[in-house]
């Protein structure tokens, strides 16, 4: 079988990289190959066959799959050959309004889009309060699996532990140091703008000062404003945005910073706090891309105004912790409930039942 994979336009990342070193794992004769964008290629293992993105090579790969396995929209005109799997994971439970539910986009950008939903055989949802709003997002009317996210099985599994301490020796957070991730999500109104850069509203240098030596700061950004910002990695102060797995970053962290971005969903499932940066919450949610839950509801950590707010929740996080212990439980319990470390195994026994079937009802495998 041939299996070509595609997260974050390019990346080795997230439950695609998840199934398929699950796949690898099993062994067999088949067939891998990742689409790549160019930039990001260093951050492949070296034996993994690539095709750079949006080349022939690469459309060839995506015509000529058996399975087609992707985190977001492939936007690419390709023709999905009869008999093909195309496996939507997605990449996250949905605060911010999606694909037909925005409030604005650039002018053809959903249409185009659209063309690739029309392709997805079936769909990920990581649990049942995401399911209708991904559903009626993409106007997909095909099979969705609430499966929880292959992703996410990492961040409960016994293992957690030690990876958090490698990649912690990895990154040289010595021992008895507090590492605050910062995961802000991406803002619409850049696509509206050729700008190349943008300013963060959170200081980083300054957060750093005032939290001291024994605080580091994690920045990651969002992949489609990865490229708007560089940093040149200060005392104190980390830009790790091309760091290929979040995940690993969740585990090295002792806290999170973010504001609307679905890693909230995600990190609460180490049980560490969540503070929410909410600096631009009216606008945000009324003016530029809504809503599918009040966050002011729900959310498992402080919403917080000003960046004297967040340095004082940073100062006090046990307090910070014990203020929201039973909104944090009741958000894990809706949202979580379905990552128990077995996310992976769920995909894999649809790959390897139902969409075995429905791929062999067309074609046989295709030659290497």
């Amino acid at each position: 079988m041939r299996f070509v994979y595609s997260s974050f336009e390019g990346r080795f990342s997230d439950s695609p990289r998840v199934i398929y070193e699950a796949l690898l794992a099993r062994g067999g004769d088949d067939e891998h190959i990742w689409l790549a964008d160019a930039s990001y290629r260093s951050t492949f293992p070296d034996d993994i066959r690539t095709a750079v993105l949006g080349t022939t090579a690469c459309v060839e790969a995506l015509e000529s799959a058996d399975f087609v396995i992707a985190n977001t929209h492939i936007d690419l005109d390709w023709e999905k050959r009869p008999g093909t799997v195309y496996l939507q994971t997605w990449h996250g439970t949905p605060l911010k309004t999606l694909h037909r539910d925005v409030l604005w986009a650039p002018p053809g950008r959903i249409d185009r889009l659209s063309r690739d939903v029309a392709r997805w055989d079936v769909l990920l949802s990581p649990n049942r309060a995401s399911t209708e709003a991904l559903r009626n997002a993409f106007d997909f009317s095909g099979q969705v699996l609430e499966t929880g996210y292959p992703r996410n099985d990492v961040l409960v599994n016994p293992s957690r532990a030690a990876v958090r301490s490698r990649v912690r020796r990895q990154l040289g957070i010595p021992e008895g140091t507090k590492a605050v991730l910062y995961a802000p999500t991406w803002r619409d109104n850049v696509l509206r703008t050729d700008q190349d850069m943008f300013a963060l509203k959170l200081d980083l240098d300054q957060v750093a000062s005032e939290l001291g030596p024994d605080h580091v700061l994690l920045l990651r950004l969002h992949y489609l404003v990865s490229d708007r910002l560089r940093l040149t990695d200060q005392p104190g102060v980390r830009d790790l945005t091309r760091h290929p797995d979040i995940n690993e970053l969740y585990l090295a962290a002792d806290v999170l910073i973010t504001d609307y971005s679905s890693s909230m969903f995600d990190f609460v499932l180490t049980g560490k706090p969540v503070l929410l940066y909410t600096y631009d919450l009216e606008y945000f949610r009324d003016d530029l891309r809504g809503f599918y839950f009040d966050l002011e509801e729900i959310a498992p950590g402080p919403m917080l105004r000003s960046q004297a707010e967040v340095v004082s929740g940073l100062k006090d996080l046990e307090s910070v912790a014990a203020g929201h212990a039973d909104r944090y439980a009741s958000f894990l319990a809706r949202f979580g409930y379905l990552e128990d470390g077995k996310a992976t195994q769920r995909v894999l026994d649809y790959l390897l039942s139902s969409g075995h079937q429905a791929q062999q009802q067309f074609h046989t495998p295709s030659a290497v």
